[in-house]
């Protein structure tokens, strides 16, 4: 990946800081809330996004009544995620190495 390749989903903070969250596991709509400090409605708007560029899955449930909407990152977003902080990794080294 190139500078000029970085894909949608990795345009804004609260979609990196949701695909960062996701990278260790699954998290419910809560935890994503808590982790990102986000409000409900931003949350919601950008999880949708990822979900359409096909970085993050959706289920829904119910426990104990109450839904439970629980979010996975998909194969997709993992590899993207990688090549994006590879990217990343190989700037900061060339950023060194002018030193």
């Amino acid at each position: 990946m190139e500078i000029h390749e970085i894909p949608p989903a990795f345009q804004t903070r609260l979609r990196i800081a949701i695909i960062s969250a996701l990278v260790t596991g699954e998290k419910t709509f809560t935890e994503l809330k808590d982790i990102t400090q986000s409000t409900d409605g931003n949350l919601s708007v950008q999880v949708s996004k990822l979900e359409e560029y096909g970085c993050v899955t959706c289920s829904k449930a119910f426990e104990n009544r109450k839904p439970k909407t629980t979010y996975t990152l998909t194969a997709l977003g993992l590899q993207q995620f990688a090549e994006y902080v590879d990217m990343l990794d190989k700037i900061l080294k060339g950023y060194k190495s002018q030193d």
